[in-house]
């Protein structure tokens, strides 16, 4: 099953994809918002493309885990999702994924443009793989011991 990370942002949406396991996950794209249509539009071809499953959507709380302004916008978008596509959807708390991600293309010494370029689907990439890694630690704490 492929499952599809998404980061929300105000001007672009990083996306990341998980294997067909649903193990890893790996920068995928990141769509430049252009309205709700386009942006859309663009997901559903994901959708269809990479016969995704479900989609995780990272949740920009505060650090003392309230909902901040960006919280509220991105809720209201995960709204909008699940009324356009029958698909389920998990939101994640994404704290700190933009700061990990800007870490690891600093120790990978990309200039800043190309931060610029990469770094929302880096930011996808984590927020999906913590989810990927949780589910896969609940599924272990399930199993029966030998």
């Amino acid at each position: 099953m492929r499952i599809m990370g998404l980061d929300i942002g105000e001007k672009t949406i990083g996306v990341a994809i998980s294997d067909e396991l649903g193990l890893i996950a790996q920068g995928l794209k990141t769509i430049i918002r252009k309205g709700s249509e386009e942006d859309f539009s663009e997901i559903r071809n994901l959708i269809a493309s990479y016969q995704i499953q479900k989609i995780v959507v990272g949740l920009p709380k505060n650090m003392n885990g309230t909902l901040g302004k960006q919280a509220e916008s991105v809720l209201l978008w995960i709204k909008e999702l699940k009324e356009r596509f029958s698909i389920p959807v998990v939101v994640w708390d994404e704290r700190l994924s933009t700061v990990e991600a800007t870490k690891t293309l600093l120790q990978a010494d990309l200039s800043r443009v190309k931060r610029k370029r990469v770094i929302n689907q880096l930011a996808a990439s984590i927020i999906l793989q913590g989810y990927l890694d949780r589910k896969r630690a609940q599924n272990d704490e399930d199993s029966p011991s030998p």
